[in-house]
């Protein structure tokens, strides 16, 4: 996760709770040191964002409860396919993207009045989706190749093929294919300049690479 990508992040994070968190804990949610998250909130603060720190039990940082992000307005019915789609594309790992929509889902309950909210509760309830999930994937990687695909970086990747032979590649994503128990990642290998596909599952470490060195 890039910084800025972080710093939105945090602010929505902090606009969603009741309560402050501390620095610690934020530091543990987001993947970085104790010293990189005082920067955050620093820049925070120095982007007027209304950040303060309270004291005692239940304390923290928190954002001053007038400020808002510009609203989103869904109706219940517009929501309710939303969150049930996305949902179902969590469960069946449908999508390498998993945290960036489960971050999506939670933006558009909270778009939602409370009986909004409750109404959407009740439609979900008569929606049902079966099928086969995706075999599982590393955080880490899905991480590294959502952020390549969006930024249009390449990847260094660690790939282990059916017959358990290990080898680097350096990749560029050119598409996604779902197809019932796996999500194949579309590549062009940068040093062949072949286009193949890899199994997401397959890929056991993969890095962005922000030049295409030789």
């Amino acid at each position: 996760m890039q910084r800025t990508e972080r710093l939105f992040a945090i602010a929505e994070y902090l606009r969603g709770r009741r309560t402050g968190v501390t620095a610690e804990a934020l530091a543990e949610r987001f993947g970085v040191t104790l010293r990189t998250i005082y920067r955050d909130l620093d820049a925070l603060r120095a982007a007027s964002m209304p950040l303060s720190a309270e004291r005692g039990r239940g304390g923290g940082y928190a954002l001053d409860r007038s400020y808002s992000l510009p609203p989103v307005n869904f109706t219940a019915r517009e929501a309710a396919l939303l969150v049930a789609l996305g949902r179902f594309a969590v469960d069946m790992r449908l999508l390498p993207f998993e945290e960036t929509v489960e971050s999506a889902l939670d933006k558009v309950r909270s778009a939602l009045s409370t009986s909004a909210q409750r109404e959407l509760l009740e439609r979900l309830k008569d929606l049902s989706f079966l099928g086969v999930p995706s075999l599982p994937s590393k955080k880490s990687v899905r991480e590294a190749i959502e952020r390549a695909w969006f930024e249009q970086q390449p990847l260094r990747i660690t790939y282990v093929d059916g017959n358990f032979l290990q080898t680097t590649r350096r990749i560029r994503i050119k598409s996604f294919i779902m197809d019932r128990h796996e999500t194949r990642v579309n590549a062009v290998d940068l040093d062949t300049q072949e286009t193949r596909p890899f199994r997401l599952d397959r890929i056991a470490e993969a890095e962005v690479l922000r030049t295409e060195t030789p």
